[in-house]
């Protein structure tokens, strides 16, 4: 149907859906009811689009009056102010609270297991004077490789080891800025601003550009001792050794030393402990060998002596520098270190 006729009924079927509308939506008392309303009317399947597909049906001269009455935009906002006076009127609490009832368990967080290694180990080192040290994690060229006593050419100088700040690639020494990728520059850091003797740790955060697996990663923690004395004897590093595992695990763990080479030692040693995953038997922790190294130690190098201004004839120390992931996953069976830096609440969950 057509014509002058058409449009008539059109408009009056309009005005009745607009006005039922604006009464339903200014009667509304909950926003269930509101959405009711809103469904409706201007829907997909609302009573206004229904008319609105009519439209085709009229002549071209009458399709625009009914496009005007259908008056959509005034039901849109009547549902707008209404929803707004809704929200403001409604309580904050969808039910009464009942204060005489026991409060909800509230969920209680927990350290790291990294950081509550790294506690433990301070507070064992404290009972035998050691001073706990902390050095920037933002270092140089100079305090990190050239005091240290790497070759100019060592490959641990790269970026493929090293993460160099941008804008210092073109300089060297001081000038080169980098994340820490150890922590034994801080060692030249602290005996610059001591006098000897003094035995100290330093824990911390380091940063290696590598690839990722089951035991590495690219930030990882380290817990690095330093005894200097003008007499060391080479038990004092055994000591330390069985020190921090004593602490870590409550009881003597196997350990062995194999000669080792780094620059900043003379002479060197590569520290391994029996894995504790596997007892020894072979795991994908300790890649089938039974043993896993934990970390490097030995005398500081003379040179590096020499960078913290003393006199290597005269004094002595001994290095031990531990991955501490490592000792966590150690500790806890875990088998492989991205889960201590996924934050995923699941396996933190555990130590709290």
């Amino acid at each position: 149907m057509s014509g002058p006729r058409a449009e008539r009924d059109l408009l009056e079927q309009l005005a009745t859906i607009r006005e039922r509308a604006l009464l339903e939506i200014h009667g509304a008392r909950t926003m269930a009811e509101l959405d009711d309303v809103r469904r409706e009317v201007v829907g997909r399947a609302g009573a206004l689009l229904e008319v609105r597909r009519s439209i085709g049906a009229l002549e071209a001269k009458d399709r625009k009056q009914i496009g005007v009455a259908l008056g959509k935009a005034e039901v849109q906002e009547a549902l707008a102010v209404r929803e707004q006076e809704l929200l403001d009127s409604e309580p904050a609490l969808a039910t009464p609270l009942d204060v005489t009832l026991p409060a909800p368990v509230v969920g209680v967080g927990g350290l790291h297991p990294t950081i509550q290694l790294m506690y433990d180990l301070n507070d064992a080192f404290a009972a035998l004077n050691f001073e706990v040290y902390e050095g920037p994690e933002i270092s140089s060229e100079l305090f990190e490789f050239d005091y240290m006593n790497f070759p100019p050419d060592h490959p641990a100088r790269d970026s493929m080891d090293t993460f160099w700040l941008e804008g210092c690639l073109d300089k060297a020494g001081a000038g080169r800025l980098c994340l820490r990728p150890h922590l034994t520059g801080a060692s030249v850091r602290y005996m610059r601003e001591h006098p000897p003797p003094f035995r100290f740790v330093y824990p911390g955060r380091v940063y290696r550009n590598e690839s990722t697996d089951a035991r590495h990663e690219r930030a990882f923690f380290q817990y690095e001792v330093l005894i200097v004395d003008e007499d060391v004897p080479f038990t004092s590093g055994k000591f330390l050794v069985d020190t921090i595992l004593d602490t870590v695990f409550g009881r003597p763990v196997p350990t062995r030393m194999r000669t080792g080479f780094f620059p900043f030692v003379e002479p060197g040693f590569e520290i391994d402990m029996m894995c504790q995953v596997c007892t020894g038997k072979g795991c994908r922790t300790c890649r089938q060998v039974g043993w896993i190294e934990v970390m490097p130690g030995g005398c500081p190098h003379p040179n590096v002596l020499r960078a913290g201004g003393l006199d290597p004839d005269r004094w002595t120390g001994f290095y031990v520098n531990v991955g501490l992931d490592r000792l966590v996953m150690m500790r806890y069976g875990i088998d492989d270190v991205r889960l201590m830096h996924s934050a995923d609440l699941r396996f933190l969950g555990q130590f709290a």
